[in-house]
């Protein structure tokens, strides 16, 4: 039995019953039908249409309302820790070490013997040269006394041969007697120019002994290292035996109270950091510290062209450790600046970075900016009027004069 044909039979069947025995009703039903439809009509063609006319050009844009803040637009830069003061003790002699050995981490004093070589025959030489010493400071007085005999033996011949040349002009003196005193003369000349030669080596004889005490004393003292400041040991002193040569590592001093935190400014930043102000910086251990600013480069690194800038921090524990990684911020004058979110950062034809502002005419207009700090909140921006509608979606889509049709939200939402 085939059911299609009687079900298109029954179908058949009821709209020919509805068209002829309930026309009237569907007559009386359809034009109200079409005035509703009408109706409809002219209402979608009046105000809502003029309206959708109106805004057809405009783009949609979302748009914060920014005032802008007081911060203080610090340098961050990242570092590390140095020590203070670090300096490697050499010998400057060669000898065997005969003192015990220092191990590392041993606090230092100043002027504490760290290594002890043997002194060998050096003090056998010191005598000697304080022998030699003795020696030529007594042929001075000798040497002195010739020259006062000297001195006086030529008075006496001048004397001389004054009376000699009188008596001759007088005629009571011979030629033979006058050369005579005058050879006299010239002999007791060299007799002094001898003495003052004697005088000069005895004294040249004593500054030479000198200098070889001076030397072997010096010899003496470099058998002892000390340290130059107190510190800590960063290494052992060298051990009980060893022979050093000269040049060779006796120990490693290095002072951690104060201590420095070392980074290096960019150009673009130099000028705000000045010698005096505060630093803050965090470890990578997490522990903060506070300092200020003791030296500032003149001069670039020729690679990186950025300025070596170091921070005084006090470490009467040592708790702090030279070469740890620090995030330091040093306190800078302060700024007015915007916070918005970094979505809202865009860049115009020539590659400026910057926002799109929403105008009183409702139209979009691009605003360079120079960005301060970058934190989780957002971006700090520089260079937006105190007030400013800022569009943080859809700035890609609009250019400067493009009208807009700006939805405000709250900054944070």
């Amino acid at each position: 039995m085939r059911i299609f044909p009687i079900l298109a039979a029954i179908l058949v069947t009821g709209l020919i019953y509805v068209f002829i025995f309930e026309r009237d009703r569907f007559l009386v039903t359809a034009p109200n039908s079409e005035r509703n439809a009408s109706a409809e009509a002219r209402d979608t063609s009046g105000p809502t249409a003029e309206s959708k006319a109106g805004t057809a050009h405009s783009v949609g844009v979302i748009a914060v309302h920014s005032v802008a803040r007081q911060i203080d637009s610090a340098v961050i830069l990242r570092g590390q820790t140095e020590a203070d003061r670090q300096v490697e003790l050499r010998a400057e002699t060669s000898g065997r070490v005969i003192s015990e050995p220092l191990r590392k981490g041993a606090f230092v004093e100043k002027g504490q013997m760290l290594c002890v070589l043997d002194p060998a025959t050096r003090a056998a030489t010191l005598a000697e040269a304080q022998s030699r010493l003795a020696e030529a400071r007594a042929r001075l007085p000798e040497a002195t006394a010739r020259l006062q005999e000297a001195l006086a033996q030529l008075t006496e011949a001048q004397l001389n041969d004054n009376a000699a040349e009188k008596l001759s002009q007088e005629g009571f003196a011979s030629e033979t007697r006058v050369a005579s005193t005058r050879a006299a003369v010239s002999s007791a000349q060299a007799g002094v120019q001898s003495a003052r030669t004697g005088v000069e080596a005895s004294r040249s004889g004593i500054q030479s002994a000198e200098a070889s005490v001076a030397a072997a004393e010096k010899e003496i003292e470099r058998l002892t290292i000390t340290a130059p400041f107190e510190g800590l040991l960063e290494s052992d002193t060298a051990e009980l035996g060893s022979l050093l040569q000269p040049g060779a590592l006796c120990a490693t001093v290095i002072q951690l109270d104060p201590i420095m935190l070392v980074g290096f400014v960019p150009e673009t930043q130099v000028n705000r950091v000045e010698l005096g102000a505060g630093a803050m910086a965090k470890l990578a251990s997490g522990e903060r510290v506070e300092g200020h600013v003791t030296f500032l480069s003149r001069a670039a690194d020729e690679t990186t062209r950025t300025f070596r800038v170091e921070i005084e921090v006090p470490n009467p524990k040592l708790r702090l450790r030279d070469g740890q990684t620090a995030e330091i911020v040093i306190s800078a004058d302060g700024s007015k600046a915007h916070l918005l979110p970094q979505s809202a950062l865009t860049l115009n034809d020539e590659g400026t970075l910057g926002v799109r502002l929403v105008t009183k005419e409702n139209a979009a207009q691009f605003q360079p900016v120079e960005l301060l700090r970058d934190t989780i909140n957002g971006v700090w921006l520089s260079g937006l009027p105190e007030k400013a509608d800022v569009i943080i979606v859809g700035q890609e889509y609009v250019t400067d004069g493009v009208p807009v049709a700006a939805s405000y939200q709250e900054i944070g939402q």
